[in-house]
């Protein structure tokens, strides 16, 4: 259960990216307020994540996720650029984080 939590913290962090983007420098309320929001369950849920799962890993799932999320969303969203060598680290980092998944107790 603590890896699923992990995971949707790992998604409001996505969330509080995006979000930050969207609200133009805090004068957009509506964004403003998602991003506080998409912080706050973030930071709560990854707490409760590394009651179980080691901090230094769950960290690294954590922000992992959240870069790996926030560059598809840039990607999609702004029209940043998906070029093969952009492409290819993100994918290692994927799998990174699908190793540090694999070697935890």
């Amino acid at each position: 259960m603590s890896w699923i939590i992990l995971i949707i913290a790992g998604l409001f962090e996505v969330g509080f990216t995006t979000c930050l983007k969207l609200s133009n420098n805090f004068s957009n309320l509506k964004w403003s307020v998602a991003f506080f929001v998409s912080i706050t369950l973030s930071f709560l849920l990854l707490n409760k994540a590394i009651q179980t799962i080691p901090i230094g890993t769950a960290y690294a799932v954590w922000t992992g996720i959240g870069a790996v999320g926030t560059v598809i969303m840039g990607i999609l969203l702004y029209k940043e650029p998906a070029d093969f060598w952009r492409m290819f680290f993100i994918f290692l980092l994927i799998g990174s984080i699908v190793g540090l998944k694999v070697v935890s107790k």
